[in-house]
């Protein structure tokens, strides 16, 4: 056995090993221990360690959800010793990959072999496992989540079982643990679709609020992603574009990529954020020099250096889906809000889509779908803004990112999601004890 262990070792209702904090450090939880299993076979054997001592179990990856949702303090499973590739099917055109493994060296990985996912995130710092489970998405026309690509898991389940699932085997395990917040079992494996590595062309380029709001339902319908990011205070949006290319390469200059990306998108946005918090009446002057401090500028490359981009500044966030028709009515009404408003915020809001799939507790669970996500830097009092904010999503039939802050309880999400009932039949038949609750899956899945 391999497995790594760390902190005391007794049973308790409360946790005393050593405390645990995720990436934006609003969340702080102490498990009785840690464990890092090597196997799916050593993680069973630690879930039933944990059920004889009366402990409960969640896993963490790199903690970048901004909500409770791998809080424990019973034991904490760290799937550091579960990454890499297991096998690449060229045939069947499918990656099968641990489930600690990060999204950068995937993405990494599969560029070396000349194969990318369709579709991705804006960052890539989150393990596959907890990047799916969150139901984590990028912007698509076409193409959705990442969780929508996944086409067989493993799971080990809270008796131990090592479950394969897919479309054919257990199906109906596979259509809710794809995004199975963590509590149906813990993902060892994820096999996801793949396909020959190919170039997008991304345009990015400065619009009025006004225009992009008129746009919109063109812009998308145009565009194999398209996203735009409002800066609150000011008229301005930065608008972006990817569509596929048929090359030939044209990569963003190291120069001046680093100067964008890295000076100005974290290094003086990270100095205007911790001014705005000092001085929060300057918000406004800064975001207005900030919307204008990004140009132009169109670039050609493989997948996952355009879609995602380093993200430095820590934040909290909040982020709902509606249905794609509603966003531009949320978005008028969030601005009026805003301006009518004592607030000051420093974050723009993001603005990106998906199309409807078929897992239950995706956000875009049958229906086409627009997100709207909302920022504050860290240390700054969000309870204001994301209460205003949360008050005109739900009015809209939100469905809040199961990662990121928001206030709803299963009352409201199961009206919310048309196979609700179904998750939760199910983790009653995985998970009768609730080995892998925690007062977030309380809230939000009833009990």
């Amino acid at each position: 056995m391999s497995t790594r262990t760390a902190g005391p070792t007794g049973p308790g209702s409360a946790g005393t090993g050593s405390p645990w904090r995720n990436w934006a450090g609003n969340v702080t939880s102490r498990p009785v221990r840690e464990v890092s299993p090597a196997s799916a076979e050593e993680l069973a054997a630690e879930l039933r360690r944990a059920t004889r001592d009366g402990l409960r179990v969640k896993t963490v990856g790199t903690g970048h959800s901004f909500t409770s949702i791998a809080a424990t303090d019973g034991v904490l499973i760290r799937p550091d010793l579960l990454t890499g590739i297991r096998r690449i099917d060229r045939e069947a055109m499918t990656v099968t990959v641990e489930s600690g493994t990060p999204l950068k060296r995937l993405n990494v990985a599969l560029a070396r072999e000349g194969l990318s996912l369709t579709n991705m995130g804006d960052i890539m710092e989150q393990t596959v496992a907890g990047a799916t489970s969150t139901g984590t998405h990028g912007t698509g026309r076409d193409s959705a989540s990442i969780a929508a690509q996944i086409r067989a898991l493993e799971l080990v389940t809270a008796d131990g079982t090592v479950m394969t699932c897919s479309e054919k085997e257990n199906p109906e395990v596979f259509a809710a643990a794809q995004i199975g917040l963590g509590a149906l079992g813990v993902v060892t494996a994820i096999t996801f679709a793949v396909e020959p590595v190919f170039l997008l062309t991304a345009r990015e380029e400065p619009m009025r609020f006004d225009r992009v709001i008129a746009e919109f339902d063109q812009l998308h319908a145009e565009n194999e992603h398209f996203e735009f990011y409002w800066f609150p205070h000011t008229d301005n949006c930065n608008t972006k574009r990817n569509n596929r290319s048929a090359g030939p390469a044209a990569p963003l200059p190291r120069l001046g990529g680093w100067f964008e990306d890295e000076f100005l998108s974290n290094g003086v946005f990270q100095a205007a954020c911790s001014l705005g918090r000092a001085v929060p009446p300057a918000i406004p002057a800064i975001a207005r020099i900030s919307s204008r401090a990004l140009s132009a500028r169109t670039y050609t490359d493989i997948p996952y250096k355009v879609f995602t981009s380093p993200r430095r500044v820590r934040f909290l966030e909040m982020e709902y889906a509606l249905p794609r028709e509603a966003a531009t009515a949320a978005l008028r009404e969030l601005k009026a809000m805003v301006e009518g408003s004592p607030l000051k915020v420093s974050f723009p809001v993001e603005v990106r889509t998906a199309p409807a799939d078929d897992i239950a507790l995706s956000t875009a669970s049958g229906r086409e779908t627009a997100y709207i996500a909302v920022h504050l830097y860290r240390g700054t009092p969000h309870r204001g803004y994301f209460t205003a904010v949360e008050r005109i999503m739900t009015a809209h039939g939100g469905r809040p990112h199961w990662g990121k802050v928001h206030t709803r309880d299963a009352a409201y999400l199961a009206e919310a999601y048309p196979r609700f009932a179904e998750f939760t039949a199910l983790r009653d038949r995985l998970d009768p004890d609730r080995l892998f609750a925690n007062d977030y899956l309380r809230r939000v899945l009833g009990d």
